[in-house]
């Protein structure tokens, strides 16, 4: 487990806009070594927040996007085209301005695709799709990710893992169906813990008086079936990226001296 990073911008917006530009950087790198690239959205208002600043952002233009995979940690199971599926927010913010390949936005299945309302049986397939673009290299049934994403919530769930509930104690599967999530709606499909851990870098994105608790206790030492979010790292590197709002509760012991 790598010990998790901090850093502490002014406002939303800025995290939103440094986020952003540190995005595109680490997709360009990756290309450049690699020649392709791949990334876990989060949805939400820090997640669509990020998608809408890096859609603005002149150095977007850096990124060769026809070699960029984008992946999602979880999907609101609803029917395709929804408002409050995270992939037609995406769209809505910033895949549909640039030259993505088709083939390479894997969207979670919706509750009117192949698999029709059974999100256990949608998760499966997510999960297949997840193994099939493992390669060796990656020494499990997923990618090694270079950068997947995270919102923070109230609770401290990440991804449709909320405390408590069953997900959250998944130690195999790399992707469940949600049932009975407490905010709506209450079926969703999720990466688990283990999918999570495969990334090599994962960034929790906090921002908001409401985040504060939240990111208190996740920072704090709390076991991850009561706080999802302590439980989410990556590899080789665990960014929060907050607001001074949502970092307001942290003890300073963890607040990072040179925060912008």
């Amino acid at each position: 487990m790598t010990p998790p990073q901090l850093v502490v911008h002014r406002d939303k917006e800025l995290m939103a806009q440094a986020a952003a530009a540190r995005l595109i950087t680490k997709i360009v790198d990756a290309q450049a070594s690699r020649g392709h690239a791949s990334v876990v959205l989060t949805g939400g208002r820090n997640g669509n927040g990020l998608l809408a600043a890096l859609a603005a952002a002149p150095a977007r233009d850096a990124v060769d996007w026809s070699r960029l995979d984008l992946w999602w940690g979880d999907e609101r199971f609803l029917p395709e085209g929804d408002p409050e599926r995270n992939v037609t927010q995406a769209r809505a913010a910033l895949l549909d301005a640039v030259p993505l390949d088709p083939a390479r936005v894997h969207a979670m299945p919706a509750s009117d695709g192949p698999y029709g309302d059974d999100a256990d049986a949608a998760a499966a397939g997510y999960a297949d799709e997840l193994a099939a673009a493992a390669g060796p290299e990656d020494h499990g049934p997923v990618p090694t990710f270079d950068v997947l994403m995270l919102g923070v919530g109230p609770d401290t769930h990440v991804a449709s893992l909320f405390p408590e509930l069953p997900a959250v104690r998944e130690t195999e599967r790399t992707v469940v169906g949600v049932h009975g999530a407490p905010k709506p709606p209450p079926v969703r499909v999720s990466l688990t813990l283990p999918a999570i851990r495969a990334a090599r870098e994962v960034w929790l994105l906090a921002a908001g008086e409401d985040k504060a608790e939240a990111a208190a206790i996740a920072l704090s030492g709390a076991g991850e079936i009561q706080a999802p979010a302590a439980g989410a790292y990556g590899r080789s590197r665990t960014l929060w990226l907050l607001d001074a709002a949502a970092a307001s509760q942290l003890p300073r012991a963890l607040y990072p001296p040179a925060s912008a």
